[in-house]
């Protein structure tokens, strides 16, 4: 008798466990895609003008895209190495994704941060 009510007792901690992770890694990607698109949109524009403009030297056309691919390629794949470090531990599926999920929010703050600096450090320099 007491076996089975421990048993049960782990059986709903898992499942709230379960439940926990979940709604932090559906929270932590929702934010994290609203953050990373942001900045794709900005530093797209941006790009594109930077590279369709006359004047722009052909090395600046070359490195402004590789930047932006970088800033936009480093979260996710930062989440990928912390997501199999995590499975090479032995981890469950779930229990390695919120490390992984927890990175790509670090990951996507960065280049907003970054973003947000340079919008209104501009328009200090410029008074």
């Amino acid at each position: 008798m007491e076996d089975r009510g421990t048993a049960e007792a782990r059986r709903e901690h898992a499942w709230a466990e379960r439940l926990t992770e979940g709604v932090t890694v559906a929270v932590v990607f929702g934010l994290s895609f609203y953050l990373l698109a942001s900045t794709t949109v900005f530093f797209g524009t941006n790009a594109w003008y930077l590279i369709t403009d006359t004047s722009t030297t052909a090395v600046s056309r070359f490195l402004v895209p590789v930047i932006y691919l970088a800033l936009v390629a480093l979260p996710p794949g930062l989440a990928c190495v912390v997501f199999r470090s995590g499975r090479r531990k032995g981890k469950r599926r779930l229990t390695a994704a919120v490390p992984a999920a927890l990175a790509l929010l670090g990951g996507s703050v960065v280049p907003c941060a970054a973003l947000f600096l340079i919008i209104f450090g501009y328009g200090e320099a410029a008074r």
